[in-house]
């Protein structure tokens, strides 16, 4: 796994059954940090790879589908659980 800030040291499979690479702790930040520490974790990870972003950003489902559309990126999973978001994005 690559080290990034703010990274959850896990790697591998989760609860949620999807394959990660890497990981963001996002939570308690607010719009756009999460997007911003997304966008740069997966500059660090090569194209393929998966990231796994957690956030307690209510906005950040609507953020994260908005930027694998214009990113091209893809949003494998996304999940909420006690107003908490797990988002899997695969680099291009």
């Amino acid at each position: 796994m690559i080290a990034m800030d703010d990274t959850d040291s896990r790697n591998g499979t989760d609860d949620h059954g999807i394959a990660f690479d890497g990981a963001v702790d996002a939570r308690g930040l607010n719009c756009p940090l999460p997007i911003l520490k997304a966008k740069k974790a997966l500059a660090t990870i090569e194209s393929g790879q998966v990231l796994r972003v957690t956030s307690t950003d209510p906005g950040s489902k609507r953020d994260f589908e908005a930027f694998a559309r214009q990113t091209g990126n893809v949003l494998v999973g996304q999940f909420e659980a006690d107003r908490t978001w797990t988002f899997y994005l695969k680099r291009r």
